[in-house]
């Protein structure tokens, strides 16, 4: 089913370091804001990165990024995508990331996960000539990688 990202970029004049994930699950798209998956554990990374508690409001979690000099949204603006299975995704148009890179002084982009990556790969890295660094997936579907080990690669985005 045709899907339209719903979420605008969250980024602020200070921000250094953008994160992209792939597309808005289900749970996000309805809550209209990143990771609402209560299962994902990008929040949870994040805040132990960072050395604060969890965000849970909207609010908190906008305050969290922007804090810390960090830029956040997607690589897909449109695609075909059953549920919010990564692996369902066709179709893809990309979303235009100039809107953050020409607005701030994005310095280094990191993806959150493998599909991310592709779709990076693809469709952004040729227009804009910067690399990306791929991160393990905050999502439950990465199972592999233990909590701790998120956070601990997770870290690079601090330095």
């Amino acid at each position: 089913m045709k899907q339209i990202h719903p979420i605008p970029p969250l980024y602020s004049a200070s921000s250094s370091v953008l994160i992209l994930g792939s597309f808005p699950s289900v749970k996000s798209r309805e809550q209209e804001f990143f990771y609402g998956h209560p299962q994902n554990r990008f929040w949870r990374v994040i805040a132990a990165v960072y050395g604060t508690s969890v965000p849970n409001a909207v609010e908190e979690k906008k305050k969290l990024i922007l804090s810390n000099g960090l830029a956040l949204w997607d690589v897909i603006a449109e695609c075909e995508i059953e549920g919010s299975s990564d692996s369902s995704i066709s179709a893809v148009k990309p979303n235009d990331i100039s809107i953050i890179l020409n607005n701030c002084p994005v310095k280094r982009i990191f993806v959150n996960g493998k599909t991310a990556e592709k779709y990076y790969i693809k469709y952004i890295q040729p227009k804009i000539g910067l690399k990306a660094v791929c991160l393990p997936s905050t999502s439950p579907a990465n199972a592999a990688w233990s909590f701790e080990r998120l956070c601990e690669a997770w870290k690079v985005i601090k330095l």
